[in-house]
Formats: C-alpha cells, structure tokens, sequence
C-alpha cells in the first residue's frame, strides 16, 4: 500500500493559483453586454453580444473561453467583475507586489496560509512552475521552483550511488530533521515513478508545445502522484495590451480557457477537492486609446473553479459602467477586493479565523460568498 505523505491522508485538497501577469483586460475575458457605455467606450474593440457566451442578463463570455461553459453550466465555475487590489499605481511590480504579499507585509498570502497549517505536508507541499519562486509562496514552510518534473532529483542521473548514500546519512539523524529527509525521500521516489508521458485521465488534452498548459498538466500529475501537494502557482504572461489588443491576446485567452477545461477534465473526481483561482494584478482602462489597445487600469476579474465553489453565478458586487461609476482616469473601480474573494476559499482548504487574521493582517475581511 503506499503511503501518503500527508500529516493527514485523508486530506486531499490542493489549491491552485494562476496568475495573469501583464494586467488582463476583465472586460474583454467577461463582456458587460448590456451596457452601453462598454460600446461607446470601445468602438473597435468591444465584443459584440452575438459574439459572447452568455452567461446571464449582464455578462458574456469571451468566445475563446468557450471550453469554460462546461463548468460555468455544472455550477463549478465562479466569476467576480471588479475584483482587485487597492494599489492606485497602476504599476505592474508594484500591484503584483502589493496583491502576491497580501498588503504591506512581509511573505506572501499563500505562503502564510501554508505557514498557518503547521509543518509543511511534504516537501512537494507547495510548488511553482516556474523558473523562480513567484512572492506569493514568500514564507512558505516548505516549496519548489521547476519547470518539469524531472528537475526535482538528487542527482540520480549524473551520480546513481548518490541518494542511496544520502538516504544512509540521514538515517542516522533522529527527530524532525530524519522526518524531514524521511518525507523528502519518499516525495522523489513518488515523482520518479510519474511516467510524465503518460496521456493525461478522462479524455484531456493538453497542448505540447503550450508552457501554461504544461504547467497544469504537471499540477494535475503531481495531484493524482499524491505527494502532500497543497498549494501550486501557474503563470500565464502576456496580458499588457497597450497596442492592437486583440492580436496581442487572443492566443492568451484560447490558452487560459482551453487550459483550464483539460485541468478540470484530466481531474475528473479530484476536481471536487481542487480550487482553482485565476488573477490578475489589476484590469484595463474602459476606454480603448488610438492604438487599438487599453491601458492599465483598476478593476479585473477573478474566477474560482472546483471544489465548493458557488458556481453558474456572477458574484460580488457591479454598478455599471456610467462616468459618475468610474474612478479617474476613467477605470472599473475595485467593487470586490480579492482577499474577500479568497477568504472563503482559504477557508475551505483548512484556514480558520484566527489563520485568516495572520494570513491578511491589517485587513477587516468581508468574505463573498464564493
């Protein structure tokens, strides 16, 4: 029987956090249908209501979100308009700083929220795809940066005697030190008998030459392998649409949708226990600028999919697009701040009140009901 290297094997849940870096333009990814100061704002680029997926009586869909309607339909898929942080820069460093930290404070909210658990499950307990480690994970117990599998090893390869020696020396350790080498012996041996070529479960597809499908690809693996992972961060770049928008972000949009619909497919059952949550470090300015593009602005969009979430629904709050609704010079306003958004969500994957005060210090949370 193999063992799972949790505190806890009972507890599956994994939290997965995907980051549109760049500034993604809510309101093209969720297209306000029934305003009309979106059309008179965006001459040439708005979306035109025939041409979106409907989701309600004042939102559509992006068409290349189209594989999203699955879970929107299943209830399993959540949308908040307006959401964001409360930086006013309108600087990517800055808002990705200020949103990945949490506030002014040291560490980034993910990280605390591992932290806040207790010891790290494994150490695969939370991991980035991604060359660096992303400052949301800043203060994590325990956590990896890779861009394949395969990279997290001890040498195997290149000195085969090696982790049997380094296994030996351990075993000499007592206490938490030879639990510690314990958990991570047994989270490589679990890695390398992932056959990462294997065609991913229940049908999925994921695009081979694509890094954010990739990355999911190797989530879902790394969930299914069982080796304690909580938390995983999946970026996808791109988003900064200073110029002809819709060329610069069509393949992004196609990407994050059919991306996502593969994850939540390859999953199956697991989704049930899987959250993920999509963000940016904030939205587009309402108006288009002369060269077919947006610039940076406020207000985004946040979906949450999978386990638990209040889904089919378009949550939090939204007051229209008229010019005394708007915040100079002429941004979506921040109506849902995005620790409210994740709060419930923290909540679910074992946050209690008193770790949600120290994974968001200095902030009166009004949770949404996601």
């Amino acid at each position: 029987m193999l063992a799972n290297l949790s505190a806890n094997p009972d507890d599956k849940r994994t939290l997965v956090v995907v980051f549109l870096r760049g500034g993604a333009d809510g309101l093209t990814l969720v297209v306000p249908t029934e305003d009309d100061h979106y059309y008179k704002a965006r001459p040439r680029l708005a979306l035109g209501k025939k041409d979106t997926i409907k989701l309600d009586e004042k939102f559509g869909l992006n068409p290349n979100l189209a594989p999203l309607e699955a879970a929107w339909k299943d209830g399993d898929l959540a949308i908040i308009h307006a959401a964001g942080c409360e930086d006013t820069t309108r600087s990517h460093f800055e808002a990705q700083d200020l949103m990945e930290h949490g506030g002014f404070v040291a560490g980034g909210w993910l990280g605390r929220f591992l932290r806040a658990r207790g010891p790290a499950r494994s150490p695969l307990s939370a991991v980035a795809l991604s060359p660096t480690m992303p400052e949301v994970l800043s203060g994590a117990p325990s956590a990896a940066a890779f861009q394949r599998i395969e990279e997290f090893s001890i040498g195997k390869k290149s000195a085969p005697n090696f982790p049997a020696e380094l296994r030996r020396l351990y075993e000499k350790e007592t206490g938490a030190l030879r639990d510690a080498a314990k958990n991570t012996f047994a989270a490589i041996g679990r890695i390398e008998a992932i056959d990462t070529k294997a065609a991913p479960e229940n049908g999925a597809t994921y695009e081979e030459k694509d890094g954010f499908h990739q990355g999911l690809r190797q989530v879902a693996q790394l969930i299914r392998a069982d080796v304690g992972l909580d938390a995983a961060s999946v970026d996808l770049n791109g988003w900064d649409t200073h110029f002809t928008q819709n060329l610069v972000i069509d393949d992004n949009i196609k990407s994050l949708g059919s991306g996502l619909a593969s994850f939540r497919r390859d999953m199956g059952a697991r989704m049930a226990t899987t959250t993920v949550v999509v963000m940016s470090e904030f939205g587009r300015r309402l108006g288009e600028n002369s060269s077919l593009g947006t610039d940076h602005g406020r207000g985004g969009v946040m979906f949450a999919m999978g386990g638990g979430v209040r889904g089919g629904k378009m949550l939090g709050t939204w007051n229209g697009l008229t010019r005394e609704m708007l915040e100079d010079p002429g941004d979506l306003p921040v109506w849902n701040n995005y620790r409210d958004i994740l709060a419930p969500i923290l909540t679910r994957h074992g946050a209690n009140a008193e770790a949600m005060g120290k994974i968001f210090p200095d902030y009166a949370l009004k949770p949404l009901e996601v």
